[in-house]
């Protein structure tokens, strides 16, 4: 399928494009990910962090331990769990996101300016669309299940 090689070719072309840059002020992808999802807040479970950058908890580990050992991040004891970590950004984190992160988005911009606004704009209506047509296909596919697994009024 045309479509999805050119979809694929694009988010390859993008994330390339991104790495340099990030790379290039001293973070890995993961690092800048991070810093970027902590910056701003009060900080994150794992969990969270983990869902929100879509890093696995065992490469999440590692990262958060490199920052850590960097002075980038802290872990501090959760409120209300003492047996569970929240990650946050330390006084030195903050600043390199307030920062690494509207150079990061400068760096992408540059690309996004050599299209029309017209284009732009027809860009992110397909893109939703296509996003909408994924979300979709699942919602529909997990009630689907839901409803062959559900007994029926015979059964109950």
């Amino acid at each position: 399928m045309v479509t999805l090689r050119e979809l694929v070719r694009c988010y390859q072309a993008f994330e390339s494009h991104s790495a340099e840059h990030i790379r290039r002020i001293g973070l890995t992808p993961p690092q800048f990910d991070i810093v970027a999802t902590l910056g701003n807040t009060a900080g994150m479970s794992f969990k969270e962090l983990g869902e929100k950058t879509l890093i696995t908890k065992g490469t999440l580990t590692g990262v958060v331990d490199r920052l850590e050992a960097r002075g980038v991040v802290r872990r501090v004891a959760a409120p209300n769990d003492r047996r569970s970590q929240i990650v946050q950004l330390t006084g030195e984190g903050q600043a390199l996101f307030e920062q690494a992160f509207p150079e990061h988005m400068d760096h992408l911009r540059r690309a996004f300016e050599q299209l029309g606004p017209a284009e732009l704009h027809a860009m992110e209506d397909a893109l939703r669309r296509l996003r909408l047509a994924f979300t979709g296909v699942r919602s529909r596919a997990a009630a689907s299940a839901h409803r062959r697994n559900a007994p029926t009024e015979v059964e109950a």
